[in-house]
């Protein structure tokens, strides 16, 4: 499967809108770390109703941020789905607040960060439903760097994470899909 580019822009609000909306960033999620995949398996993966996964499938198409993938298709009729970018989105909140819709697209899509962020931090520390199969770790880490290095910090673990997703992509049933969670940025304001 070839890929034209690694990832997309964001410059439309209401593709922000879309990417903010919880079941469509999971399905982005999955579809990023599995690969293509049909409707009805990711309605299967995700515990979501088939003719909901299609319709979610549908507005995120209507965006660009999702495709069908014909090569991966057992035939005409059958609809197979990919991410348009396999590195997923960037997204300059910046620039798109400037645009009509763009402040509202932006609080909304904020918000729903904010809340995921929260739900992950919770979920790293909690000991309900833990799987001893499985392996979870929290890393919290002060780095004195100045913004260049920030930046090539960024992009050496990126790289090194997209090499995970490219060589570990697909739909193994050994693998479980998992979380890589990380914000680099200035030492945040004292919390006392």
């Amino acid at each position: 499967m070839t890929y034209p580019n690694r990832s997309q822009a964001v410059h439309d609000p209401k593709m922000l809108r879309a990417i903010a909306h919880p079941v469509r960033n999971r399905i982005l999620t999955e579809l990023a770390a599995s690969g293509p995949m049909r409707a009805a398996d990711l309605a299967r993966e995700l515990d979501l109703p088939a003719n909901q996964m299609s319709f979610h499938l549908r507005q995120l198409a209507k965006y660009g941020l999702v495709e069908e993938d014909p090569e991966a298709a057992r035939d005409k009729r059958d609809r197979v789905w990919r991410p348009a970018s396999p590195d997923g989105v960037s997204i300059n909140l910046t620039d798109l607040e400037k645009q009509p819709g763009g402040q509202a697209a932006s609080v909304v899509f904020r918000q729903h960060a904010a809340s995921w962020g929260h739900h992950v931090v919770d979920a790293a520390y909690s000991d309900e439903g833990r799987d001893p199969k499985t392996f979870r770790t929290v890393t919290e880490q002060a780095v004195r760097l100045t913004r260049e290095e920030a930046l090539e910090l960024a992009a050496e673990l990126d790289a090194v994470v997209t090499r995970w997703m490219d060589t570990t992509r697909g739909r193994d049933p050994e693998r479980s899909t998992y979380l890589w969670f990380s914000v680099l940025q200035p030492y945040p304001g004292d919390r006392t």
